[in-house]
């Protein structure tokens, strides 16, 4: 195989990641924010069999216009069942929003198929837990690496998995995939899933460092250019073999396995992207720049 230079080529690798992101922030911005689940902000989620196919844009002016509660709908798990979501109202708001659809549609009272609410507080309480808990992910995988390696293999790793995160949100903004607790679940499976990437790739640095980092005339960047290399194959079928699994549940599953399994994917990807792409040659390029700058200081010193 002819020898990639990743490290030279590292700036255009980077491009991929921030169009999606900078992609993610417009629709952020058109959007107003994120579409929150009641499990985020608090509210009523019911289900509903209409018992014929609708358009969602018809269903949530009828609601709005009959009731005064903005909502959002989605679809079920067919096309007769819809999904309307509420901010928090009284329970009086939500028989009221099922009548308008009971007098719309001839319902019965069966065609109710589930209910549930949050109140804000606790929607507050699941996105500060939320933050919490992937902040500490985060770090313990930078103290794991940090051990296992070294300090900049465990920041590079970690800039990395940033952008895997900023990512992930990027897809539930362009998307509009409701954020909930499934999000979490998404969030953390490809940070781990990223991590065991970029520890493959590290480890055979490490490996090909000893046995050629001592040698006269051998660079850093070309050592981690063909670590990189020998890794390949192993990165690109692991995450082939895990990304057939995950598009069969996309293709076979409900809506709210579709919701997980869509970012999962993406998230995915992006997280064996930045563990080949990113973190090993910005490693690369920054141990290199300490080497020549250490040599030159002994030049230095050996003139005087």
């Amino acid at each position: 195989m002819k020898q990639i230079k990743f490290t030279a080529n590292r700036w255009k690798f980077v491009l991929l990641p921030a169009a999606i992101i900078v992609l993610g922030i417009v629709f952020l911005i058109i959007r107003g924010g994120f579409n929150y689940d009641i499990e985020f902000m608090g509210g009523i989620r019911m289900q509903v069999d209409l018992g014929t196919a609708y358009d969602n844009d018809e269903l949530v002016k009828l609601i709005e216009d009959s009731n005064g509660v903005k909502v959002t709908v989605q679809k079920g798990s067919v096309d007769t069942q819809v999904i309307v979501k509420t901010p928090p109202v009284e329970e009086n708001v939500k028989n009221e929003i099922f009548n308008t659809l009971k007098e719309k549609y001839s319902l019965e009272d069966s065609a109710l198929m589930s209910t549930s609410s949050a109140s804000a507080s606790f929607g507050t309480e699941v996105q500060r837990k939320a933050f919490i808990y992937t902040l500490l992910a985060i770090l313990c995988i930078l103290v794991y690496i940090a051990f296992r390696f070294e300090w900049r293999s465990a920041i590079m790793a970690v800039i990395g998995l940033a952008i895997n995160v900023f990512v992930m949100y990027s897809v539930y903004s362009i998307t509009n995939i409701a954020m909930n607790t499934t999000f979490i679940a998404a969030m953390l499976t490809v940070i781990g899933y990223s991590i065991n990437n970029t520890i493959v790739i590290f480890d055979r640095i490490r490996e090909n460092m000893k046995q050629f980092g001592g040698k006269k005339g051998s660079s850093i960047t070309d050592i981690v250019d063909n670590s990189i290399k020998e890794s390949l194959g192993r990165t690109i079928n692991s995450t082939i073999t895990t990304l057939i699994t995950i598009v069969l549940l996309y293709i076979i599953g409900v809506s709210a396995i579709r919701e997980f399994a869509l970012p999962l994917i993406v998230g995915i990807i992006i997280g064996a992207y930045t563990s080949i792409f990113i973190a090993g040659p910005f490693w690369a390029v920054w141990k290199q720049s300490e080497r020549d700058a250490k040599a030159a200081a002994a030049r230095a010193k050996k003139s005087k």
